[in-house]
């Protein structure tokens, strides 16, 4: 299996971190190569593709896209951790009505800067935020200018949780969003749970639990679940190298567009280079009448 190359769309569940996840992929693999493309906390469900052998590469790549998450906020309620399984610091009535609610949350549409929560895995002098939120120390963190695409509300129950589908950047916590809603109301908030339904391309209805991608292994169909990496970027450029310069290609230098079959690219532009023969080599970078190489898949 050393050779196996692509991503697989993994339904992680209630309990496992996401590290977990990787782990057990490698360990189902022989040992291959494997990674994630973006943490998501062990209380959390939903969409975690992983990448495999040399698409370990492109991880950066997809945890960049956009992702949509739907989340419970609890109302009235704050706690150490912003969510539910943290210590409750405060508790306090709801007074703002459903309009009151509802405009609030609409209000964080586009982009703020969002302050990341003391329990999250960002390093501070080399040691993690929640390793020193633990020691019961709490540090000044940088705010993050993150975005907020799209938000569509759900549900209200029990008169202080709502239900709510957020599309946003990179980097957001949801944990925060959950903890910044409720302060603008004035009552305090915390989410209740959380379901990761997209991930850049992934989606959860095409998803799959760690038993059934065991199953699939055993069995010897992994190929029918591996995502080829182009397929994965298929929103970049595609271009073909004339054979005359596969040799540059193969060394991972920078390539004249005369020895590509295609002209013309916007300054910048991320392109997938191939080979003469059809072999995806590298993500590529045109500038200046050059292909100059990002990531190397060879």
């Amino acid at each position: 299996m050393s050779d196996l190359f692509g991503v697989v769309n993994i339904y992680k569940e209630k309990g496992f971190t996401s590290h977990d996840v990787v782990n057990i992929i490698r360990k189902t693999l022989n040992k291959v190569k494997t990674g994630h493309t973006g943490t998501l906390d062990p209380d959390a469900c939903g969409v975690l593709p992983v990448c495999i052998g040399k698409a370990t590469k492109i991880s950066d790549y997809i945890a960049s896209d956009v992702k949509e998450y739907k989340a419970e906020l609890i109302l009235g309620v704050s706690t150490t951790t912003q969510d539910i399984t943290g210590d409750v610091i405060k508790k306090s009535i709801v007074i703002a009505d459903r309009k009151k609610i509802e405009s609030v949350i609409l209000s964080f549409l586009g982009e703020y800067h969002q302050t990341p929560p003391m329990y999250s895995a960002i390093k501070i002098n080399g040691k993690k935020l929640y390793e020193l939120a633990r020691e019961g120390k709490d540090i000044e963190r940088k705010k993050r200018l993150i975005n907020i695409y799209n938000i569509v509300i759900n549900d209200f129950t029990d008169n202080n949780k709502v239900v709510f589908t957020v599309l946003c950047s990179k980097g957001t916590y949801i944990r925060a969003l959950c903890n910044d809603i409720g302060e603008k109301l004035g009552c305090g908030g915390c989410m209740g749970a959380l379901l990761r339904t997209k991930s850049g391309q992934f989606n959860l209805e095409d998803s799959i639990k760690i038993e059934e991608f065991k199953k699939i292994v055993k069995e010897d169909r992994i190929d029918e679940i591996l995502i080829p990496v182009d397929k994965v970027l298929s929103h970049y450029l595609k271009a073909i190298v004339y054979e005359s310069g596969n040799k540059y290609l193969y060394n991972g230098n920078k390539i004249s567009i005369n020895f590509i079959n295609k002209k013309t690219f916007d300054e910048n532009a991320k392109v997938l280079l191939y080979d003469a023969y059809g072999k995806i080599i590298g993500i590529y970078q045109f500038s200046e009448g050059f292909m100059k190489p990002l990531t190397m898949l060879i």
